[in-house]
């Protein structure tokens, strides 16, 4: 035999009020299977499913006409889940990227500047570094290979990045747009056009200059967690120590051409630059010395002159 349900029973089979069950009712979304003696609504087995259907696509956020649509059969469930899906996930991303951008301007307060960067696009990001490349490389005879190499790497800032990521692309954007930061570069990139010209080996440091440099940077941190001044006496057998051994290293004797030498090629920013991108990619984090080689050129500066 065929049941029959009022109001009543599908409010309490679905948990819905009888106002939205009666309004769902007009609206044509649940047929009226019947009228009692008394004149009242009933409804059967397709309409208890249609209003469980309705409200369970209401639960998850679809519209009233896009439910309509659905139990009329012009459009899948499968279609309006995933429409609504991947509706969901821009918004997501959306509110994750206004997450981290609250979370940035809470520890710096700039409100202003995070937004603009944090809502660039990866082309627009990109130009920034472009534009950089193109000042400090500009019109100077590089090894076309390392050239290209520079400019190939991109930002790529996801579309919900973490605040640390955001805060790396923000402190990268304003690194290279830093006009102290670009005449240093563009020092060391006419430097390297002077050593290119003559036929010195750019490729890269060899063993020994590696083994050095691990071995000074070690050194220097020393000093810093004993929190020695660079420009303290402490300081100067320090000095003394790590000029001898790049002396050895490089061929350049110890004294102030070797530290203007170590000036030429050690800004401390230009290592932050790729700890920095690295941070923004996702790539493996790449080990940070800006600290010490801050202080090591402070110091040399200090003890040498």
């Amino acid at each position: 035999m065929r049941h029959y349900y009022s109001i009543g029973e599908l409010a309490r089979l679905t948990g819905m009020s009888t106002r939205t069950i009666r309004f769902y009712s007009d609206s044509g979304l649940i047929p009226v299977a019947g009228r009692t003696a008394g004149g009242f609504r009933t409804y059967d087995v397709d309409g208890l499913a249609r209003l469980k259907l309705v409200r369970t696509l209401r639960d998850l956020g679809v519209d009233l006409p896009t439910a309509q649509r659905v139990l009329a059969s012009e459009v899948s469930v499968a279609e309006v889940a995933r429409a609504h899906a991947e509706a969901i996930d821009a918004q997501m991303r959306t509110l994750r990227l206004r997450r981290a951008v609250l979370r940035v301007v809470a520890r710096n307060g700039e409100v202003e500047m995070v937004h603009e960067l944090a809502r660039l696009s990866e082309e627009e990001r990109q130009a920034i570094l472009d534009d950089f490349f193109d000042e400090v490389f500009g019109g100077l005879d590089l090894d076309p290979a390392f050239d290209q190499r520079m400019r190939s790497v991109r930002v790529e800032l996801p579309d919900d990045p973490t605040p640390e990521q955001l805060e790396a692309w923000i402190e990268l954007a304003n690194l290279v747009r830093d006009p102290d930061f670009r005449a240093s570069i563009r020092r060391m990139s006419e430097r390297h056009q002077e050593l290119r010209a003559g036929g010195a080996d750019l490729s890269g440091p060899d063993e020994e200059q590696t083994r050095v440099f691990t071995d000074t940077m070690r050194r220097v941190r020393e000093a810093l967690d004993a929190g020695i001044a660079p420009d303290s006496a402490q300081a100067a057998p320090i000095v003394a120590e790590v000029g001898e051994q790049w002396a050895r290293a490089t061929g350049v004797p110890v004294g102030p051409q070797l530290w203007r030498r170590m000036e030429e090629f050690g800004d401390p920013r230009a290592e932050r630059y790729w700890v920095l991108l690295a941070r923004i990619n996702g790539w493996p984090p790449v080990p940070d010395t800006s600290a010490e080689r801050a202080w090591l050129l402070t110091a040399g500066r200090a003890h040498t002159e």
